[in-house]
C-alpha cells in the first residue's frame, strides 16, 4: 500500500529530528528472499499486466511510450544478432569491439520480451529468444578499461529479457539453462566484487549483479550485491546528515577532505541532492541515479522496499537536486563553479513513480522533468522504455 503525503513529510520530520535513524547496510545482511518473485527484474507481472491492458486501451501516456517502442530499431524484427566471443571495450569506446552491438542487441531482447508481453505476438519472443541464445552461444569475456562497466550494462538487460520469457511465454526456450550459464561464467565475476572508479560504474555493475542474481536464484551473490549497493548509493548522493563531508566507500581510502573533494569533481561545498557526478556531467550522474533506481525498484519486487530508507531519500534528493538544473535554473557560483554540463537523460520514471505516486512526496521540479520527457526512449546503454513499464505505475 503508498503511504499518503502526510505519512511521508512525517518519516522525514522524525529522521531530522533524530528519532529514527536510517537502517544500514552490513556484510552479513541477508537481503534475498525466500523465494525469488518472477517475473522480476525491475518489472514484475503486475505492473506487466497494468502497461498491457492500458496500451490495449489506448490509454495515454502508455499508447504512445509503446508506439515509440514497437517503431524503434529495437523492435525491428529483421534484426540479425552480432555476437562476439571477445567484446573488448576501451576508455571512450576506443577500441569498440562489439560493445555497441552487445549493449544494443541485450536492450532489443528486453525490447521484444515487453512487446512479446504486450501483444502476445510470438514473432517477438522468438526474436529476444534468437538474440539471447546467439549471444550465449558465442560471448566469452569483456576486456580492455571499460570492461566492467560495459558487462555492468549489458549484464542489466540481459536478465530483464530473460525473466519475462523465461516465466511468461508459452512456447518454450530450449536454451535457457545455455543462458544462465553465460551470465553466472562470463558476466557475474565481473561485477559482483564491484569497483572503485566513479560510483556509477560500481551503482551499474550492482545492477546487473542484482538483475543476474534474481534470474540464477544466487541468494548469496545478491545478497553481496545489495550490500555493495546501499554502501555506494550512500557514498554517491549526499544527504545534509551525512555530516561536513560525503560518506566514502572504505576501499577507496577517501581519508581525507582533499581527497573526496578531489573525488568529487573539485566539489568543495556539499548540499543535500548533489551527486559525486553532478560537476561531471548531469549524463554520468543519470547513469548512476538510474541504476539507484532500477535495483531499488527491483529489490521491491523481491520483498525488501528500500525506497523507505536512505536509499529512497537520496534517490528522492537527487533527481530532485538534477532535475532543478537540467529545467534550466542557473548554477550557482558555489556550484560546480557555476558551469553546469547538462544532459540528464530519460531516467527519472522509475524513481519518480516509487517517491511521487508510491511514497506521496511532492517532486515538483522531477514532475516537471519527468512530464516534459515523455515518453521516455532508451540511452542506448542500459535504459529503455520507462514511460512504458514505470510511468504512472501503481504497482
Amino acid at each position: 500500500m503508498a503511504g499518503t503525503p502526510t505519512s511521508a513529510t512525517s518519516v522525514v520530520v522524525a529522521l531530522v529530528a533524530g528519532l529514527l535513524v536510517w537502517p544500514t547496510a552490513t556484510p552479513e545482511a541477508k537481503a534475498a528472499p525466500a523465494n525469488f518473485a518472477h517475473p522480476g527484474v525491475t518489472v514484475s507481472r503486475g505492473q506487466l499486466d497494468f502497461v498491457r491492458d492500458k496500451v490495449n486501451a489506448g490509454a495515454q501516456p502508455w499508447k504512445s511510450a509503446f508506439d515509440q517502442m514497437i517503431a524503434s530499431k529495437y523492435a525491428s524484427l529483421s534484426r540479425t544478432p552480432a555476437p562476439r566471443a571477445v567484446v573488448e571495450c576501451g576508455s571512450y569506446s576506443n577500441p569498440n569491439y562489439g560493445c555497441t552491438d552487445e549493449r544494443e542487441d541485450a536492450i532489443a531482447a528486453y525490447t521484444d520480451a515487453l512487446a512479446w508481453y504486450i501483444t502476445r505476438d510470438d514473432r517477438y519472443a522468438k526474436k529476444a529468444i534468437e538474440l539471447m541464445d546467439a549471444w550465449s552461444a558465442t560471448i566469452k569475456d569483456h576486456t580492455n578499461s571499460n570492461a566492467p562497466l560495459q558487462t555492468g550494462w549489458a549484464g542489466s538487460s540481459w536478465p530483464k529479457a530473460a525473466e519475462i520469457i523465461k516465466y511468461t511465454y508459452t512456447g518454450g526456450w530450449a536454451n535457457s539453462g545455455r543462458f544462465s550459464t553465460m551470465l553466472r561464467n562470463v558476466y557475474l565475476p565481473k561485477v559482483i566484487n564491484g569497483s572503485n572508479s566513479n560510483g556509477n560504474w560500481e551503482l551499474s555493475m550492482m545492477e546487473a549483479a542484482v538483475d543476474i542474481s534474481v534470474f540464477l536464484e544466487d541468494k548469496t551473490s545478491y545478497d553481496k550485491a545489495i550490500s555493495k549497493f546501499r554502501t555506494r548509493t550512500a557514498a554517491y548522493v549526499y544527504l545534509e546528515s551525512d555530516g561536513a563531508l560525503p560518506k566514502t566507500v572504505p576501499s577507496q581510502n577517501l581519508d581525507t577532505r582533499d581527497k573526496i573533494v578531489n573525488y568529487w569533481q573539485g566539489q568543495g561545498t556539499f548540499v543535500t541532492g548533489l551527486t559525486q557526478e553532478t560537476c561531471r556531467d548531469f549524463t554520468h550522474t543519470g547513469y548512476g541515479i538510474s541504476a539507484i533506481s532500477h535495483i531499488a525498484e527491483t529489490s521491491r519486487i523481491q520483498g525488501q522496499d528500500l525506497y523507505g530508507t536512505d536509499v529512497g531519500e537520496r534517490l528522492r534528493q537527487a533527481l530532485g537536486f538534477q532535475a532543478k538544473y537540467e529545467l534550466g535554473e542557473a548554477a550557482p557560483g558555489w556550484l560546480c563553479g557555476g558551469a553546469l554540463n547538462r544532459g540528464l537523460g530519460p531516467i527519472t520514471e522509475v524513481g519518480y513513480n516509487a517517491m511521487h505516486n508510491r511514497l506521496g512526496f511532492a517532486m515538483t521540479n522531477t514532475q516537471a522533468l519527468t512530464t516534459r520527457n515523455r515518453p521516455a526512449g532508451s540511452n542506448n546503454l542500459f535504459v529503455a522504455w520507462e514511460t512504458l513499464t514505470h510511468g504512472d505505475q501503481p504497482n
